[in-house]
């Protein structure tokens, strides 16, 4: 007997491509969903832990439970389900489970634009829908981890078609991640260092050659940042002959996300113990969007250590500095929408910030970005990121920077206009600014204004050695 399990949406169970009846107990569901797509022997008082309170009589419900899926995955030649007094197991070997298929078809290199449109479909759909057990912490806290890797899937999915080589549209042509990249991210080091205060700062580095640090800003995630349709093109670029330094802002992506702390100053010291942490002399700073702030402030107090400051996208400024009322009433109702949509499976609320930092996006790349933010960090701390940021002013700084300076800026940008850019590169001494065309406060990989980015980093290192 051929037997296949759907977890994608409600449970169903096949035979040999008929549907068939399951148990009424939702938690006998649950218990055969979980056995077959663990796949390993369970203590049988841990089962009890899992799906069934203690005071009752979890023991004989267990028993129970197995006697009803016995006749879902057993048949007169095979037996799946084995039981003894001790353990529990469902072996599913030969039992195809349509998650399992995902992930094993998601892994192919050489998929079309119509097998990535399918697969991105399939993992869209709910894990184990309607299944849920509230009121049982530790078999919740088991689906909400597979929902959030199926999600972690379709982020990929949607970066792999947003990305692929072979779309017609000039505007979505781009090149498929090559070989020499993978292997680029195979060699990735990922680590934690601890702040002054005691969070936990994820960075990572990879490459060979002269040092670059990629100051932190809001919305990166260290594993899935080089799978973006948005910045892993620059990153691979650079880190093809540098060695490229970047982490995760606190309170976000891979570092500590429950933190006291969230402040300027706060960024500041976490840049200065990333660099600490690899044991940094001399070095490239790259600062993006506020983190060219943070940036010019690190440069300010350790002009020994910054050999080239680069900023892009940057202000100096904050928008609650000189702020009109009605900005501030917008502002405002900006981070209230966040805070309560942030969390939801309506990307509406977070494309208010999709639609500004890259107005020139497919359905692609924003429906990429929309789940990208979500997995980067709490509805909690988006507020508070944006609430930081509008404080932010190191205008009476600018003056102070001695070390060679780079200013980078989209002339279309709706997020921080290229005056803004201007008047960064006016303030410091010596600065150079480069315009790029381009209308993203984020740049896309398949822009050419990605690639002059990397190419005006270059000329600037070149020339100021």
């Amino acid at each position: 007997m051929q037997i296949s399990i759907r977890m994608l949406g409600e449970l169903q169970v096949f035979h040999n491509n008929l549907l068939v009846r399951l148990p009424a107990s939702k938690r006998s569901r649950a218990l055969l969903a979980y056995l077959a797509f663990t796949a390993r022997p369970h203590r049988r008082d841990r089962l009890c832990e899992v799906f069934w309170e203690i005071p009752n009589d979890p023991k004989g419900a267990l028993r129970w439970s197995l006697s009803k899926i016995r006749p879902l995955v057993n048949d007169a030649d095979t037996e799946r389900l084995q039981a003894d007094r001790e353990r529990v197991s469902l072996v599913s070997s030969d039992i195809s489970i349509d998650l399992h298929q995902l992930k094993a078809d998601s892994q192919r290199n050489d998929l079309s634009i119509a097998e990535l449109e399918s697969l991105l479909q399939q993992s869209q759909q709910p894990f184990l829908q309607g299944l849920d057990l509230p009121d049982q912490s530790l078999f919740q806290d088991w689906l909400t981890a597979e929902r959030n890797e199926l999600q972690q899937l379709t982020g990929k999915l949607q970066a792999r078609l947003a990305s692929h080589t072979t779309l017609s549209s000039p505007d979505n042509l781009h090149t498929i991640e090559p070989p020499a990249s993978r292997e680029l991210l195979a060699r990735q080091k990922v680590q934690f260092c601890t702040a002054h205060d005691g969070v936990r700062i994820a960075y990572a580095s990879v490459g060979k050659g002269p040092t670059i640090v990629k100051a932190a800003n809001w919305l990166s995630h260290l594993e899935h940042d080089w799978g973006a349709p948005i910045w892993s093109p620059l990153f691979r670029d650079l880190a093809a002959d540098h060695h490229f330094v970047r982490y995760d802002e606190r309170g976000n992506g891979l570092s500590d996300w429950d933190v006291a702390d969230i402040s300027f100053d706060a960024f500041v010291t976490d840049l200065e113990t990333v660099v600490r942490a690899n044991k940094l002399d001399k070095f490239a700073l790259l600062g993006i969007s506020q983190g060219a702030a943070v940036s010019i402030e690190y440069a300010i107090r350790y002009p020994e250590k910054v050999s080239h400051l680069i900023l892009f996208g940057g202000y100096a400024a904050g928008w609650r500095i000189g702020a009109t009322e009605a900005l501030t009433k917008e502002r405002e109702a900006v981070m209230t929408l966040t805070a309560v949509g942030w969390g939801t499976d309506n990307p509406a609320y977070r494309q208010i910030f999709s639609s500004t930092f890259m107005p020139d996006a497919n359905e692609a790349e924003f429906n990429w970005f929309n789940d990208f933010q979500r997995l980067t960090t709490s509805a909690e701390n988006a507020v508070r990121f944006l609430s930081v940021f509008a404080d932010i002013d190191v205008r009476h700084r600018l003056a102070q920077v001695k070390v060679p300076t780079l200013v980078i800026h989209a002339m279309g940008d709706q997020r921080i206009p290229i005056s803004v850019g201007r008047d960064i590169a006016a303030a410091i001494p010596n600065a150079e600014f480069v315009g790029l065309e381009s209308n993203g406060h984020l740049l896309l990989g398949r822009e050419p204004a990605s690639k002059a980015f990397v190419d005006a980093i270059r000329d600037f290192m070149a020339r100021h050695q």
